[in-house]
């Protein structure tokens, strides 16, 4: 039972990497299709997916097409109850749900400015208000998450999860642009980003160089260390 997904320009598809870490953390078997942000070629690639048009896509074995981040979450946990994307206890796993989805709707302020990049440790960058508003709502679900979870550090319900997934883009942009955090929630995001197959996808995604590199700032940066790995 293989899976097909379509992911885009990894340095760049925060939402691409969500999709992919659905899979690649919890097992389950897949086939990856690379469809061209940023070479033009994209409504063509996604030419046999219609009508989804947005990446990550997923096909599944049986040829059905599921595209939107949420559904595919779903749609995996339901097919793969013994792999554990959810949360086990109920209201862990509703609040996780609510998190994930907040996450999707959500923070569009802190999307808009600081777009998800994988190579670059900008400094001295200054967030605008309404970034530092989501910012602060962010703290405070994943304050909430501990709370129920009783999880005082890793993953926010104890186990990883789909909520560590959708999150892990959000710590690319706080580690990627220095957003200010509370310690503990910083060393979150850097255990998220360290962990191996988050290594493994920015290996892969910094096989491509982009000549100009796209969102570029006129801040100094520092090149994007490579944690100790780790998996959580």
């Amino acid at each position: 039972m293989t899976y097909d997904l379509y992911i885009g320009d990894r340095l760049f598809s925060s939402w691409s990497l969500r999709g992919w870490l659905m899979l690649e953390k919890f097992g389950i078997p897949y086939r990856t299709h690379m469809i061209g942000l940023y070479s033009g070629t994209m409504a063509q690639d996604m030419a046999a997916l219609a009508p989804a048009r947005l990446v990550p896509t997923l096909r599944l074995p049986d040829g059905t097409v599921v595209g939107e981040s949420l559904a595919m979450a779903e749609t995996l946990a339901e097919r793969h109850p013994e792999a554990g994307l959810w949360p086990t206890a109920p209201a862990a796993r509703a609040t996780a749900r609510w998190l994930c989805a907040e996450m999707v709707a959500g923070f569009t302020a802190l999307r808009s400015e600081c777009p998800m990049q994988l190579a670059r440790r900008y400094r001295d960058f200054s967030p605008a208000p309404d970034t530092r508003i989501d910012l602060a709502r962010i703290e405070i679900l994943w304050a909430h998450a501990r709370h129920l979870s009783g999880a005082l550090s890793g993953p926010l319900f104890g186990a990883y999860s789909l909520a560590d997934v959708f999150y892990t883009p959000v710590a690319a942009r706080i580690v990627g642009y220095g957003l200010p955090v509370s310690n503990e929630n910083r060393a979150y995001c850097e255990m998220l980003l360290g962990d191996s197959a988050v290594e493994a996808w920015r290996r892969e995604a910094l096989k491509v160089t982009y000549d100009p590199f796209p969102y570029e700032l006129n801040l100094p940066f520092d090149h994007w260390p490579s944690p100790v790995a780790s998996s959580c």
